[in-house]
């Protein structure tokens, strides 16, 4: 079996890594908190050191950067790095740069999927780079995840997912819109969710998020502070091909505003939130 470097062990890192170990890889791990696992190392560049394949879960670009910078140093010739943050094109491309220095392989593989979908092995990976390349760790992803689409050279992953992040963010954001305008006018909330569900413009999304906002839940699956992080990547990809995007630009800054007060370790879904009164 291939030896296998996870860093970062947030909500989906976590889970990857104990699948990983249930399907027999011998894994290492590091993570920025120290939590007493077993393969847990005290730094990024010994957690690489004896890797063949490293996954990387980590929260935005400059933790990726920071991280990446201590790992090299370990890092063996003829690994592969698989980055699954989402982060912007820069820095994708910044890290195909670096691995190539290092004589090591590279693959750009965010994925869609949370913390449920982890745990049972249902991430959808979206990858970018020499397919040959990609097709050979197909068994490894396949430990956590139903499937992947293959976006094309480098950095075409990374702009899918950061593009469908969009797509959620303004999805939540006219879920908790509508939702609002139909109680305000009288319209029960679990007669107007299952409407909306079950009219053209439902979608899984609605159907995921939309109990957890009628209770009040807000656990995080995917926070808002991630949102956030991605929406202002989106719109510096928007900005690069001087387009305008009033959707994102308004429900980024929500979500700052959210963040500023507070909310930014709930669910996105607690877009919400600002209805509630």
């Amino acid at each position: 079996m291939q030896r296998v470097a996870v860093l970062g062990l947030g909500i989906v890192g976590s889970r990857v890594r104990e699948r990983l170990l249930a399907a027999a890889y011998p894994v290492t791990c590091w993570s920025r908190t120290q939590r007493g696992l077993v393969g847990e190392k005290d730094s990024p560049e010994e957690a690489v050191k004896e890797a063949d394949l490293v996954s990387v879960y980590l929260k935005d670009a400059p933790m990726v950067r920071e991280v990446f910078e201590r790992a090299k140093a370990g890092l063996k010739s003829g690994a592969i790095v698989l980055n699954h943050s989402t982060i912007d094109l820069a820095t994708t491309l910044w890290l195909a740069e670096q691995c190539a220095a290092k004589g090591c392989d590279f693959i750009d593989a965010p994925f869609t999927g949370s913390k449920d979908a982890s745990a049972a092995g249902q991430l959808l990976y979206y990858t970018a780079g020499n397919e040959e390349l990609v097709e050979s760790v197909s068994d490894f992803l396949a430990v956590s995840s139903k499937g992947r689409i293959h976006c094309g050279e480098i950095g075409a992953a990374t702009v899918t997912k950061l593009a469908t992040n969009l797509i959620s963010a303004c999805t939540v954001q006219a879920m908790s819109e509508a939702l609002a305008i139909a109680a305000r006018h009288g319209v029960a909330p679990e007669i107007f969710t299952e409407a909306a569900i079950r009219n053209g413009s439902g979608s899984p999304l609605m159907a995921m998020k939309y109990p957890g906002i009628l209770k009040g839940d807000f656990e995080p699956h995917f926070t808002m502070a991630n949102m956030w992080k991605d929406s202002r990547y989106a719109l510096a990809l928007a900005e690069s091909a001087g387009m305008n995007l009033p959707a994102i630009t308004a429900v980024s800054a929500r979500m700052g505003e959210m963040c500023a007060e507070g909310s930014g370790e709930l669910d996105f879904s607690a877009l919400a939130k600002a209805y509630e009164s």
